[in-house]
């Protein structure tokens, strides 16, 4: 299972790349945790400066701006 965390204050940005979390991983098949992040200082310790940011198992791999779907899916397989 895979925890995923989505760092943001809660902008529609930010629901909709929770959004596209969810129904990439349920496109996949994948069984997925996913936390809404909306404090500042745990924003902070992930080094995030623009947001949306993406942290999957403990690895950022996005900031600032959608992720486009397809890479999405990639970093929820791998």
């Amino acid at each position: 299972m895979k925890d995923i965390k989505v760092l943001g204050p809660g902008c529609k940005r930010c629901q909709t790349t929770q959004d596209m979390v969810e129904a990439a991983a349920k496109d996949l098949g994948l069984d997925v945790i996913v936390e809404k992040v909306t404090d500042y200082a745990e924003m902070a310790k992930f080094g995030i400066a623009s947001t949306p940011g993406i942290v999957i198992d403990g690895k950022v791999v996005h900031s600032g701006g959608l992720p486009k779907e397809d890479d999405l899916k990639r970093w929820l397989q791998a």
